[in-house]
């Protein structure tokens, strides 16, 4: 699998997963009554979340 390719899938799996988020924290706003479904503390912990993913990411492969 060449480059482009691999940044291809990368972006489809992104957006995927991000409409799926989406769609998870609308529901949760509508069964909580809320106009926003996630809080400042819950956001910066996802925040530090994704970051530990992508330097998880990067590391594959090295030995």
């Amino acid at each position: 699998m060449n480059n482009r390719n691999t940044i291809l899938f990368g972006a489809l799996i992104g957006a995927v997963t991000g409409v799926i988020a989406a769609v998870l924290l609308t529901r949760r706003a509508e069964k909580n009554e809320r106009e926003t479904a996630i809080t400042t503390g819950e956001s910066l912990k996802l925040g530090v979340l994704v970051f530990g993913l992508l330097r998880a990411i990067a590391s594959l492969g090295d030995d």
